[in-house]
């Protein structure tokens, strides 16, 4: 997927479940390695992120392992320094696990090198390795001085004087500083070991997060204001036994922010957030106070946040954002939707995150017609008049929070799309974000379709799967429903003749299937070969011909157009099922071009036919589709032919993807 196209939406009700805090997650992770005895870790954060902690912990010796297909793990502490003591650790672009691992092994010696994806290597460290290389660590840099990659060595610690750290560029270092020390405290002098912050601490709610977490394994940190912190002599990590990771209250300002620009959401209940709650550890939970000073209605409940919308338009803001550096960047997309300008202050954090997000975050505000001030450390938003929303495709600079909240522009009252460039980014923090957000949101209009009609054997499945794929939309194979329902005829001893016409079509309107992982299942029985055999397709072509099958079977095809998008095939999808589907094609290819497609599929799969048969069978069925008397296989009116006779399906599918972006307004 080069690009995630939302058409727009309405509101958004009904329940979502967050994931797990990267925050949370990868300290816990940490910690629970380092720790004595064995740690469960339940509702572990699945991401990108957390999986570069896990994949550096396994190359460090630490055993642990997952419980099934769940998100609880078993981590077994090495209680001390790490068993392997030469490695080379891939971060990708994790900062909580460069920041910490960086801390840890400096602290505990080896021979290490941490490296990431070109941005990490761009990310500023050098203020860590400053206050690391103060006590006594071997860091040198293997690149750029002040940024990774970087080299581990064996340190010579000392311990007697406080060690100073920049509290104003990343509140990351401080936290790799108070996880790293512990591990030395057998060697402090007799009234512990003292870091000193120099300036003013940004982001204090992750210093807060990472103090309660300390705690948890048994360290606990003397704190003096935010300018200086003790860890006592002999302190060490002990496993708590389990611990549970929150949901994460940063990725629960989107979902905050959906509820409130809904406008025309029919759900009196709102929308309920399930994992985290008022009562959270995590900093970012103060994102419900600002919602709340822009006009959100915000309730808690135990482990969870209910929302309804509350003032339309919203409530300008002049906010300080330090304590709340992540979730900001939710305001800022809000914004665009207040009585007034509004002005984030003190975010100059945002410029040392996963790219410039200050300079990212003004660029593509414009792009959708807003006015945007730009300031070393703030943000003065416009927001957008009335018919001024423009239509717009939203650079994510391969940052997980740009993608997510360019989403909440697909909200817009303009009634206009949104295209997300590279929506994987989301994988750093919430693989499920776009699954998630399409579960509770209210689409503005009919959802986007795409129709592939077309005759038996010309490949309008394999493109139609395949446009889906790239388009990142849901997939339908129509011809899959009547397979099933020839299938389920046979099974059941029913003639596929118009004298059992009734039946048939009840056996349409309570097929019991399942999509699943690729396979159809039917009445719990895997019959995903068995509906691709030459019978099943023939069936399908007579049952098809029924009025009261197609009939029952039309609410269930329509049913299958669900955000973001939908891609169908079969021989009336233009015609019936979709007549105002604004992208509808017509595959075609010659009857001997067809037959040999098929001959080929079927020797591959140890049958044997002729092609003179094959053709002969095309043949009948082509004209027996086209000659039904109920949607008869025809091009719509509006649908544009395609013959793939002599394309790929590569070049079919860059074909129908032109067609569409065509008829896109970005």
């Amino acid at each position: 997927m080069e690009f995630l196209d939302l058409p727009p939406m309405l509101g958004a009700a009904g329940t979502v479940r967050l994931p797990g805090s990267k925050s949370i997650s990868n300290r816990v992770l940490l910690l629970a390695a380092l720790a004595e005895g064995e740690t469960d870790i339940r509702d572990l954060l699945s991401s990108d992120d957390v999986d570069r902690m896990l994949d550096a912990l396994r190359a460090l010796g630490v055993p642990w392992r997952r419980e099934g297909d769940s998100l609880n793990y078993r981590v077994t502490g090495v209680g001390g320094p790490f068993p392997v003591k030469s490695a080379d650790l891939f971060l990708g672009n994790a900062g909580t696990a460069m920041r910490p691992l960086t801390a840890a092994l400096a602290v505990l010696g080896g021979a290490y090198t941490l490296r990431g994806v070109p941005r990490m290597h761009e990310r500023p460290i050098g203020d860590l390795v400053d206050a690391l290389r103060a006590l006594g660590c071997r860091i040198d840099y293997s690149g750029q001085p002040g940024y990774p990659p970087l080299t581990i060595g064996t340190p010579a610690l000392q311990l007697d004087r406080p060690i100073p750290v920049r509290g104003d560029v990343s509140s990351q270092f401080l936290t790799a500083l108070l996880m790293a020390l512990p591990l030395a405290a057998d060697q402090a002098p007799a009234g512990g070991i003292v870091i000193e912050v120099q300036g003013e601490l940004i982001s204090k709610p992750y210093i807060d997060i990472t103090l309660k977490l300390l705690a948890r394994f048994g360290v606990a940190v003397q704190r003096e204001g935010w300018q200086r912190f003790t860890i006592a002599r002999g302190s060490r990590y002990r496993s708590p036994g389990q611990i549970h990771v929150e949901a994460d209250a940063s990725s629960a300002s989107y979902f905050i922010a959906a509820s409130a620009l809904s406008t025309g959401a029919n759900d009196q209940n709102g929308l309920k957030i399930e994992g985290v709650g008022l009562d959270s550890i995590q900093g970012d939970i103060r994102f419900v106070d600002a919602a709340r000073q822009m006009g959100a209605d915000i309730t808690g409940e135990p482990g969870a946040l209910r929302v309804r919308p509350g003032r339309w338009p919203l409530q300008a803001i002049d906010l300080d954002c330090n304590h709340i550096p992540d979730a900001a960047m939710t305001l800022a997309v809000m914004a665009l939707y207040a009585d007034g300008p509004s002005t984030l202050r003190n975010i100059a954090s945002w410029r040392v995150k996963e790219t410039d997000r200050l300079a990212a975050m003004a660029c593509e505000l414009r792009k959708l017609g807003a006015s945007v001030d730009e300031g070393l450390d703030f943000l003065r938003i416009t927001p957008i008049a009335p018919g001024g929303w423009r239509a717009a495709a939203i650079a994510t600079y391969d940052d997980h929070r740009m993608a997510m909240c360019a989403s909440l522009a697909a909200f817009n009252p303009g009634g206009l799309p949104v295209r997300i460039q590279d929506p994987r980014c989301v994988a750093k923090t919430f693989p499920d974000y776009f699954e998630t957000l399409f579960g509770i949101a209210q689409p503005r209009a009919n959802v986007p379709v795409i129709c592939i009609d077309g005759p038996t054997a010309s490949g309008k499945g394999t493109l139609a799967g395949a446009v889906a794929a790239r388009l990142g939309w849901h997939y339908l194979d129509s011809g899959a429903l009547y397979r099933l329902t020839g299938l389920a005829a046979r099974q059941q001893g029913v003639a596929l003749d118009a004298a059992h016409e009734p039946r048939l079509a009840e056996l349409a309107r309570t097929l019991p299937l399942r999509f699943a992982d690729g396979r159809v299942w039917l009445d719990g029985q895997d019959v995903s070969e068995a509906i691709r055999a030459e019978q099943a397709g023939m069936d399908a072509s007579r049952v098809s011909a029924l009025p009261a099958v197609r009939t029952a079977l039309l609410d269930l095809q329509r049913a299958a157009a669900r955000l973001p998008g939908l891609v169908a095939d079969g021989r009336d999808m233009g015609t019936v099922i979709f007549p105002t589907a604004p992208l509808k094609i017509f595959l075609t290819a010659g009857v001997q071009e067809r037959a040999e497609r098929r001959h080929r599929q079927l020797q591959a799969r140890g049958v044997s036919v002729t092609l003179e048969g094959l053709c002969a069978d095309l043949q009948e069925r082509d004209a027996r589709d086209q000659a039904r008397a109920t949607a008869p296989l025809k091009p719509a009116p509006d649908a544009l032919p395609l013959d793939n006779s002599r394309l790929s399906i590569e070049q079919s599918v860059e074909q129908v993807l032109a067609w569409w972006q065509a008829r896109q307004p970005f």
